[in-house]
């Protein structure tokens, strides 16, 4: 572990002198300054982890040094010392974010007790820092892996409105990576640092989710023992994100389309109005639309949570993502078990590239765990990977259907027009170069299996 740094600051050398020669045999890399401008100049240069001040400076007071390293070196702790103590100054230097108060004389043991116990705190306030940071990262944009334009219009968007109010609507297959973008745009907000809330409204009982949502007074109904806060309270401030919306019920719908509207609620068995500052997040893997259109979603609550939708697309429409993921995963999970792996063979990466994974980047990521784990080679192969994927090419070989080759021939080519496309930034020039077509056959190619009207309709055209 490295020398831990502490900066005494005190105008009375004798007292700045033997301080740092007290601390150095302790094992501590000590330094001195005899003034404000002495120490802010010192921390202007290097790093501490303790600061222990005078009170009474030449050219100000400890106090005003102490307000300026919590800003300067919010993760530095300070120790505050005199020679006149009074209860008055003790509180007040607490209050300023003081850790500790001393009064002189100080004894050796009172130093060193109080030198040990403020570094602990810097030393979990340092840990707390990078815990939030590493968790910023996880939870970034850039955490999710993609290279596919729709991904890259998505983070576009995420970006815009990630520190704004606005209801969020993501809808999209399961697997496709829901629940790690609504925390993406939690931490790109001024919410980060308030409670994100998940909850999954599938995973619940109709009869406990709306207590599980809106909390619940004693004796409301059977088993209520106890007045309970529900999870929109606990997100006050934050990110609520509810998940397989769908699910809600007739009754739920009615007081979660008050909440979207006025933020307001009354917890299960109470006339008492709750009001909360939470954003709103919602997904689905179900075509709400189709469910108003059954009488089985409120139109008025579709209209309302829809504010704003984000449609992920299935990892079979991010073919040139497969190969990428794939070796992300390899990698957190080499590392996480412990496994030397080098790479995934080019066989391995066909078989994953040509699979149409209906459990999607969820499903990709089990996959590549399983492999690191059972493989016994420095490279995953095709040997290590489910019988579901590396015989879906057989089977669909043996499975005959009546068909003609056109019809047969269709789908590989769009495939391959899309992929094309993709990798030149839908650029027609270019993709009809790499294609070694003229541009009005790939322009005729893109009418007729609808990749112009999509491109129109992300304003890639």
């Amino acid at each position: 572990m490295a020398e831990q740094k502490i900066l005494i600051v005190d105008s009375d050398k004798i007292i700045l002198d033997s301080l740092g020669s007290f601390l150095t045999k302790e094992g501590y890399k000590t330094a001195g300054a005899d003034s404000m401008k002495e120490a802010i100049s010192q921390l202007q240069e290097r790093s501490y982890e303790l600061v222990i001040i005078d009170i009474n400076l030449p050219d100000g007071d400890g106090f005003e040094l102490l307000d300026i390293i919590k800003k300067m070196c919010p993760q530095t702790v300070v120790v505050l010392i005199t020679a006149y103590g009074t209860i008055e100054s003790a509180v007040r230097a607490i209050k300023q974010g003081a850790y500790d108060y001393l009064t002189k004389p100080i004894n050796d043991d009172e130093l060193r007790l109080a030198v040990e116990r403020a570094l602990q705190q810097q030393s979990l306030i340092s840990e707390n820092e990078e815990l939030r940071q590493q968790l910023e990262l996880r939870y970034s944009l850039e955490s999710i892996i993609s290279q596919n334009y729709k991904m890259a219009r998505i983070f576009d968007l995420v970006e815009s409105v990630a520190d704004t109010k606005t209801t969020i609507l993501m809808t999209g297959p399961s697997g496709t990576g829901k629940s790690m973008l609504a925390r993406a745009i939690h931490h790109h907000s001024s919410r980060r640092n308030k409670a994100f809330v998940e909850v999954s409204c599938g995973a619940l009982p109709e009869t406990l989710l709306e207590s599980e949502l809106f909390g619940h007074v004693k004796g409301s109904f059977t088993g209520a023992i106890s007045n309970k806060d529900g999870k929109f309270l606990a997100a006050d401030g934050g990110t609520i994100f509810l998940d397989e919306i769908s699910n809600a019920s007739a009754a739920l719908q009615v007081k979660l389309l008050r909440v979207l509207q006025d933020r307001q609620f009354e917890p299960v068995g109470s006339n008492k109005t709750k009001s909360v500052d939470t954003r709103i997040l919602l997904a689905t893997n179900t075509d709400l639309k189709e469910l108003v259109r059954k009488g089985r979603f409120r139109e008025d609550l579709y209209y309302r949570v829809n504010v704003l939708s984000i449609n992920l697309p299935h990892l079979s429409e991010r073919v040139g993502d497969i190969p990428i993921l794939a070796q992300h995963f390899l990698k957190l999970y080499s590392l996480q078990h412990k496994r030397h792996k080098l790479g995934i063979t080019d066989e391995a990466l066909t078989a994953l590239e040509r699979y149409l994974w209906p459990g999607n980047v969820r499903e990709l990521e089990n996959v590549m765990e399983r492999a690191v784990l059972l493989s016994k080679e420095k490279f995953i192969g095709i040997e290590d990977l489910p019988a579901n994927i590396t015989q879906d090419k057989i089977h669909m070989q043996r499975e005959y259907k009546p068909i003609s080759l056109k019809d047969a021939l269709a789908e590989p080519e769009k495939n391959i027009i899309r992929q094309v496309l993709e990798a030149n930034h839908w650029n027609r020039q270019q993709t009809a170069k790499a294609l070694d077509i003229n541009r009005t056959t790939l322009f005729k190619k893109m009418k007729q299996y609808g990749l112009y009207e999509e491109a129109e309709r992300l304003g890639l055209m």
